[in-house]
């Protein structure tokens, strides 16, 4: 009887396999590639004892606790190089791998569905759960396969104190928290109604998970059990080995998987257990503006990260004033560390802080731009071509949209460091130095918001490639002066362009350059957009 659900989930695997391949090879590759990658080089970086040292003592510091997660005893780093690794890489590379999850649960269950074809696949003779059952599968397979590549790939490198259980539980963290935050976005996918509100809660959710894990590392060791995220700090890779917040996240995984797939077999299809809120009978004039119905189109999404944002940056700005009284009395640090006698530690950090968290920013401001690509794919975009509507207005909305709401979020950053940063700090940053280390990545973050445009007018299919491009501008600005990639690697990140505000001083020549770069490229989207075929 129950069997009848399940028909045809064997067909239905092989075709997401075949559907998701190239996503999947590509997230694959990417994140084994940079781990492997990285963790060769640290036997380099490390290779002497005050090294590691140096390592351990920047781990007492909570900013660094706040935002890797708790460290180990100083014997440990200097005892094993795999203890400085996964302190460092761990936890990043973990919401990576949620990221992966997310979209691609998202895109192929409620995506699917919002499009019509999940109604398609309805229309053979498939049990009602086959396509949920189908998807979970190509997911966890591609977990597992993640898991087991990372593990023996860490353990082949033969790096000191990486050893092959370790390395196992290493992978095996990574497909714990991909599986998890697919099981939470296929739970969001039944009960929203649209593909964008299941990954906006899905985002939200691992948004959360990080803040709570990192005030529960710095003020409370209780509360980061609460996250999923603080169980992955949990486990003590290379050092204690501890497998039970692996089997955790799975048990907890199997749980929100058994929801889904519950919620999914009582719910209509097309339906969500949240029902879209009753439209008006009749528009505002600004909402019949194209720039009006692109910004309702996406208030939800742009409000869930602009307060996300303001509560991350906030929780940074809480704990800076411990930075200066951590490097103040530690001496052994201070041989490490070249502190310019102009500028404070805190002022120094700001930097690499600001330049994180103007990566996250660029996320929103590139999904704006994105929202035309998928309402094309969804035939949306006959809607308003069926008006005397110009292309290039169209177009120019989300453009114009998406540089307003690079600008708020990059406010929201500066303004969360500095209005907390004043106070519980002694000597707290100006209100111009903030504001000016932020909007200082402005014309970068227009230049990718431009590359995407170029995409969108000229190449829609390859669209996607630019979060590649994202997470290949953040490992440069993460691990590119740890690592002394080449600079030419350097120079293909735009954000490598921008000066270190307040550390270097403005470089006009090169903001204007990036400013007409972002020109040429949005005339060049532009262009393309009005000349070739609208899908549909």
């Amino acid at each position: 009887m129950v069997a009848r659900y399940f028909k045809g989930t064997n067909q239905l695997t092989a075709f997401y396999f075949k559907q998701q391949r190239f996503k999947i090879l590509v997230w694959l590759i990417g994140l084994i590639g940079i781990t492997l990658s990285v963790a060769s080089a640290y036997p380099s970086i490390y290779n002497d004892e005050e090294s590691r040292q140096a390592a351990s003592l920047t781990m007492d510091n909570p900013v660094m606790v706040a935002m890797l997660g708790t460290g180990y005893e100083m014997e440990e780093y200097v005892n094993s190089v795999g203890a400085v690794f996964a302190n460092e890489m761990l936890l990043f590379t973990a919401i990576a791998v949620a990221i992966m999850s997310i979209l691609l649960v998202g895109r192929a269950t409620r995506g699917d569905e919002e499009e019509g074809r999940i109604e398609m696949v309805r229309a053979l003779s498939v049990g009602r759960l086959s396509s949920v059952s189908a998807i979970m599968i190509v997911i966890v397979s591609t977990n597992i396969l993640l898991a087991i590549l990372t593990g023996i790939g860490l353990a082949s490198l033969g790096i000191e104190g990486v050893d092959l259980e370790g390395s196992l539980l290493y992978g095996s963290i990574l497909g714990a928290t991909g599986l998890l935050f697919a099981s939470f976005t296929a739970v969001f996918a039944q009960v929203t109604e649209t593909s964008r509100g299941t990954t906006m809660f899905s985002f939200m959710l691992l948004i959360i998970a990080y803040l709570i894990r990192a005030i529960g590392d710095v003020s409370s060791e209780e509360l980061s059990w609460i996250s999923p995220l603080g169980w992955t700090v949990k486990t003590g890779v290379f050092v204690e080995n501890d497998w039970w917040p692996v089997v955790l996240s799975c048990i907890v995984a199997i749980m929100f998987g058994v929801i889904a797939f519950y919620l999914h077999s009582i719910r209509d299809l097309g339906a969500g257990f949240i029902a879209a809120r009753k439209g008006k009978t009749h528009a505002s004039p600004f909402l019949q503006t194209s720039l009006g119905l692109a910004l309702r189109l996406q208030r939800t999404n742009i409000i869930a990260w602009a307060i996300g944002l303001f509560i991350l940056s906030s929780s940074f700005g809480a704990i800076l004033g411990d930075l200066e009284t951590y490097f103040a009395e530690n001496e052994f640090m201070q041989a490490f560390i070249v502190i310019d006698s102009d500028y404070t530690m805190t002022e120094q950090f700001i930097t690499l802080l600001m330049a994180i968290m103007s990566l996250i920013s660029l996320v929103p401001a590139v999904m704006v731009i994105l929202k035309v690509k998928g309402e094309e794919t969804r035939n949306l975009t006959e809607n308003y071509y069926t008006r005397a509507i110009s292309r290039t207005r169209v177009l120019g909305s989300h453009f114009l949209l998406a540089v307003v709401v690079s600008f708020i979020m990059q406010s929201l950053v500066a303004l969360g460091l500095w209005s907390v940063g004043e106070v519980v700090m002694d000597e707290a940053i100006s209100f111009d130095t903030t504001f000016a280390s932020a909007y200082v990545y402005l014309p970068a973050i227009w230049v990718v918001i431009s590359l995407v445009i170029g995409l969108v007018g000229v190449v829609p299919k390859l669209t996607g490639l630019i979060w590649l491009y994202v997470v290949f501008c953040f490992v440069v600005v993460y691990l590119g002066d740890l690592f002394d990639f080449p600079e030419w690697m350097n120079n293909l990140s735009v954000f490598d362009y921008i000066p270190q505000i307040p550390i270097d001083n403005v470089n006009f020549m090169a903001m204007v350059v990036l400013i007409l770069i972002s020109f040429v490229l949005s005339i060049i989207g532009f262009s393309g957009y009005n000349r070739r075929d609208i899908s549909g």
